[in-house]
């Protein structure tokens, strides 16, 4: 599958947030071409201001492998991601970060503008279906405004 295969399942995680009432993001994590974790946003769901679908993603594939590490893994995430899910992203060593939607408010671009905040060997790819992913967020907003 292609990156915007991949894409496309991390939007379904996503809409599942915006249907339960969520900032709608979603992940998936794949590896050898197999997804093996998947998240949404939780944070109203769970009362946990730390339950993005990124620490979600991450800790149901830290389970599945058990392993701290995912070397040889891709995350999917239909926004950018923040800084403290960057922190845990460099912890877990990940490979490669595809995204969709850049986050000028929130996302990691904002604190870290000339820094990455990720591993030195993850490779970073954004812009990744990205109307798309913005569009939902567009669209969750606007309803609540």
């Amino acid at each position: 599958m292609t990156d915007e295969e991949y894409m496309k399942q991390a939007l379904k995680e996503a809409q599942r947030a915006y249907d339960e009432g969520e900032v709608p993001v979603g992940a998936v994590i794949v590896m050898n071409e197999r997804i093996i974790a998947r998240g949404y946003n939780q944070v109203e769901k769970l009362t946990d201001s730390t339950a993005h679908a990124e620490i979600i993603a991450l800790t149901a594939a830290f389970n599945f492998l058990g392993s701290k590490y995912l070397p040889d893994a891709t995350l999917y995430v239909t926004v950018q991601p923040c800084l403290m899910c960057s922190g845990a992203l460099y912890w877990s060593k990940i490979s490669r970060i595809v995204y969709g939607a850049e986050d000028e408010k929130n996302g990691y671009k904002r604190v870290a503008q000339h820094v990455s905040p990720f591993h030195p060997k993850t490779v970073v790819i954004g812009g990744v279906l990205q109307s798309e992913c913005a569009q939902l967020m567009k669209d969750f907003f606007k309803e609540r405004r």
